[in-house]
């Protein structure tokens, strides 16, 4: 069923441009800025919305070094509700956040995804099994030299497996970067489509959004996520679309979205997903 187009007449004299829901905060420890300066900077960029997704908590804590611990998460309410008393009406601020697919991590999510109203949770895949570690953080920097030891098609393979069971849980409405497992430029030989098309399959069998998000262009793939080709796959299986700058700081908020809005469109894309409580409706996606 097409949705309805979202209108938004106190901001017609803005350029138009989808929603960004993929912003963090410094409660991470791996972003920078204020509350109030991601409102200003939405607000500057023009997004029809801003959603705040930061990385969730995860346990047992300590987890890592770049997420939240889950006493915080009463100060990323506070911070949310900051960035909306700032806003004061001129924008939606979204309250989103971004969890971690783990094994077994199904209960937690729960837990999580009652823990606030949530109007969307984001679900990534950061960590994959490593013979040393047990599980690695695989697109953090710091294990950059480890994927020079890594049996590549073996990686990409568990990747999608991953991708494919999240897709298939319920428990995310949008699926974040999908093919985050190429930041530092590591390709299998051959066709990729191996790879994209029965994650595909479960993400269209799932009713998940997906997100083309500009952070990618800055990575050494230098693409955004996921590749042009897995976005005509998408879009050819009715999968829904947001943008997303993945923001870190301020300046980043509608990062690279003219050009995203022009990949979208080439792989046939003409309308994005606004989110509230959960619900969706449609937003049309402008014309560069």
């Amino acid at each position: 069923m097409r949705l309805s187009f979202n209108s938004d007449s106190q901001r017609k004299h803005l350029p138009p441009v989808p929603a960004d829901y993929h912003s963090h905060t410094p409660l991470c420890r791996h972003a920078e800025g204020t509350a109030q300066a991601y409102v200003d900077a939405a607000l500057r960029a023009g997004v029809s919305e801003f959603g705040i997704s930061d990385h969730a908590p995860q346990i047992p804590e300590p987890f890592d070094d770049w997420r939240m611990l889950e006493r915080e998460l009463p100060e990323y309410f506070a911070w949310i509700e900051r960035a909306r008393a700032h806003a004061d009406g001129r924008l939606a601020i979204r309250a989103g956040l971004e969890c971690d697919w783990l094994p077994g991590c199904e209960p937690w999510i729960n837990q999580l995804s009652a823990r606030h109203e949530w109007d969307y949770l984001i679900g990534s895949i950061h960590y994959l099994p490593d013979e040393v570690l047990g599980i690695w953080d695989f697109d953090n920097p710091k294990w950059l030299g480890r994927w020079a030891a890594q049996d590549v098609e073996r990686l990409w393979t568990n990747y999608w497996n991953a991708y494919a069971a999240m897709a298939t849980s319920g428990l995310f409405d949008i699926l974040g970067h999908p093919d985050l497992v190429k930041k530092f430029g590591f390709f299998p030989t051959g066709d990729l489509e191996r790879f994209y098309e029965p994650v595909i399959d479960a993400v269209a069998a799932s009713g998940c959004v997906i997100e083309l998000n500009t952070a990618g262009w800055h990575k050494p793939c230098a693409q955004c996520y996921p590749a042009p080709r897995f976005l005509q796959l998408a879009c050819s299986a009715g999968i829904p679309l947001v943008l997303s700058s993945d923001a870190h700081a301020p300046d980043q908020v509608g990062r690279d979205f003219a050009q995203a809005i022009s990949v979208a469109r080439a792989a046939g894309y003409r309308e994005t997903v606004l989110f509230d409580k959960h619900q969706r409706r449609a937003e049309k996606l402008p014309e560069n």
